[in-house]
């Protein structure tokens, strides 16, 4: 081979340094992915870090609320008006209960037994008392007749003067004395028939019934326990075999305001809602205001009576209230209220002004309102300031204010 092949052989091709010096699909991928990754991370620094999250709500129109809307609401309790913590009359240890949590009872059905040897004792006692009592009353009787029979023949032979005075006396004192025994005798029997009475009295003390009819809530006291009507001052003594609960009883207790006491009247129609069970309206009507305020919460209490029997009722319960516009004919025929209803908690007061925060996009505005009197359920009437179909903010922050950038709470 010559010389000038040789050379030719080691020269390079710029084509192929071309090819060689160009970069690979897979690098074009991996830095287009880096692009889009560099966008990314511009777009999230340039988005509001302080945005607020909140809760929104909507704004609807009066034209849909009731007319027989609520004036006011109140929070309170399910109370029972019958309730009895059931004792005995007398200490003495328990011998039997034949009570349990749940369990339905009658007046008069037995809850619990003590042990009644010492009860019956006293009551075999009076017996025996009584059958002496009587037995001595009818030897004194025999004794008065015999008596009385002798002294009708001193009597009649003083007739004849057949006997001496002194006889006929003699009897007619042995009549008296026997007749002022007699009645003696008959008192002590109805001493001892007292005393018998007494007895059977300590003896059906021992039996603990129920006053009256209900659910058992409460069992307090076990086999071998004392129990007592007093209480022992921190001993081991009971004072109580169960508690009894008249479920027809149960009615609703609530704490109103003094300020708003005005707006509750006897008859008025509430409607109440269980914090168990929310969705579930119960038909109610005002029992009673108590008359007497308290002092410390400024507050008045309302009985409230409920309108159906549901074993979901139970003693104690949270209840949610609504007292409603009574019904009336200026009622019926009255025009439709103005405004618009806004959720309680979405009204706050700033500087003095009542307001609510508007969502505009990620936007909160601030936009003054003024309230009217009206309310139904949790939401408040509002004539100016804000529109139907408008979202709220609610429970706005004290951090919140005009034009700050919010973003919705995720619900989950």
């Amino acid at each position: 081979m010559s010389d000038k092949e040789l050379l030719n052989q080691l020269k390079i091709d710029r084509g192929q340094r071309a090819i060689a010096e160009r970069p690979s699909s897979k690098r074009w991928w991996l830095i287009g992915a880096g692009v889009v990754l560099l966008v990314l991370a511009v777009l999230l620094y340039l988005r509001p870090a302080d945005a607020l999250e909140v809760s929104l709500a909507n704004v609807t129109s009066m034209a849909g609320a009731s007319r027989n809307a609520s004036v006011l609401d109140a929070t309170g309790y399910v109370t029972a008006r019958r309730i009895a913590t059931v004792s005995s009359q007398v200490t003495g240890q328990v011998k039997d209960v034949f009570i349990e949590e749940g369990m339905q009872v009658k007046a008069g059905d037995v809850l619990a037994t003590l042990v009644a040897d010492s009860a019956k004792a006293q009551v075999d006692l009076g017996n025996a008392q009584m059958r002496q009592a009587q037995a001595q009353t009818g030897t004194v009787r025999a004794q008065l007749s015999q008596a009385q029979d002798d002294l009708k023949r001193q009597q009649e032979l003083s007739a004849r003067q057949l006997t001496s005075q002194v006889a006929l006396e003699q009897a007619r004192t042995a009549v008296a004395q026997l007749s002022a025994q007699l009645t003696a005798a008959q008192r002590g029997v109805d001493v001892a028939r007292d005393g018998l009475a007494v007895a059977q009295v300590q003896l059906d003390n021992t039996t603990i019934r129920a006053p009256f009819g209900g659910v058992i809530t409460v069992k307090a006291a076990q086999p071998g326990e004392m129990i007592s009507p007093i209480s022992a001052g921190g001993g081991f003594t009971r004072t109580g075999i169960g508690t009894v609960v008249d479920m027809d009883s149960l009615e609703i207790e609530v704490d109103v305001n003094e300020a708003f006491i005005n707006r509750v009247v006897e008859g008025q129609p509430v409607e109440a809602r269980l914090n168990a069970y929310p969705d579930w309206t119960i038909p109610a009507r005002v029992i009673a205001t108590i008359p007497t305020a308290d002092r410390t919460k400024a507050t008045v209490r309302v009985r409230i009576g409920i309108q159906i029997k549901d074993p979901r009722i139970l003693p104690d319960m949270g209840v949610r209230t609504s007292f409603l516009a009574p019904d009336s004919t200026e009622a019926a025929s009255a025009p439709t209220p103005r405004g618009v209803l806004v959720p309680s908690a979405a009204i706050v007061t700033r500087d003095g002004k009542q307001v609510v925060f508007v969502a505009l996009g990620e936007i909160a505005q601030m936009r003054e309102v003024s309230l009217g009197e009206a309310t139904v359920g949790s939401a408040q009437q509002v004539l100016s300031g804000v529109d139907a179909g408008a979202r709220v903010v609610l429970d706005p922050p004290p951090e919140l204010g005009d034009g700050v950038a919010i973003r919705e709470q995720t619900r989950s």
